[in-house]
């Protein structure tokens, strides 16, 4: 088990308050997550794994568009997991506190694992971990869906993704900012990584990933 330090995602477990607020303003959160969820849930899959689900907004709007299908939702922040359960409003979600780097699942149990802004709050060697725990548990065949940091399209988008280079660090971002997820991806035995879409936000390049 790899015992880094966990930060969550809004960087201080007192501003968790203010995560999904701020994502709204400034991530095109709605057009973003719902072309995540339309490419994960295509295929209809049984079993979906969330990673780093945060306050639940990604593993909700799963199960809201895939009713039938068994979701479990992993983070390692309890206080952002609480907000999630109190937000599910009984929905069959199975919220679980573990970090994405020691995921609690069987090899090949989930037909589709999901992460959104998850990868540039992990350091480079937590980053590989994570993502080698995701090829564990899908089974083969499964689909890896990620949303995260991409390089920026132009000088305007690289202006704007200095703000989350200061907040989650430079050499978190360094892979991100140079256009390297999908490399490292396959370093983690993944493969056809493909990028799916991109979105220019407030903050910078956001592009959507999908691989098997």
């Amino acid at each position: 088990m790899n015992d880094e330090r966990y930060v969550p995602a809004a960087g201080h477990h007192a501003l968790t308050r203010f995560y999904d607020p701020v994502m709204a303003a400034t991530m095109r959160e709605r057009t973003f997550r719902a072309a995540l969820v339309r490419e994960a849930v295509t295929a209809g899959p049984l079993t979906i794994l969330d990673v780093g689900c945060g306050t639940g907004s990604q593993s909700i709007a799963l199960a809201d568009a895939a009713p039938h299908a068994q979701i479990t939702a992993v983070d390692g922040d309890p206080d952002a997991l609480a907000r999630a359960r109190a937000r599910s409003a009984g929905r069959p979600i199975a919220w679980t506190d573990a970090l994405a780097q020691d995921l609690p699942l069987e090899d090949d149990a989930m037909d589709c694992v999901t992460a959104s802004l998850l990868l540039h709050h992990l350091s480079p060697s937590t980053r590989l971990l994570a993502l080698r725990e995701m090829r564990r548990v899908l089974r083969p065949g499964g689909r890896l869906h990620i949303a995260d940091w991409g390089r920026p399209q132009d000088p305007a988008m690289r202006l704007a993704f200095l703000a989350i280079r200061a907040l989650d660090g430079r050499q978190n971002t360094a892979d991100h900012a140079a256009g390297r997820i999908p490399q490292i991806i396959r370093d983690a035995g993944f493969t056809d990584v493909r990028t799916t879409g991109r979105l220019r936000t407030v903050l910078g390049t956001l592009e959507l990933l999908e691989a098997t």
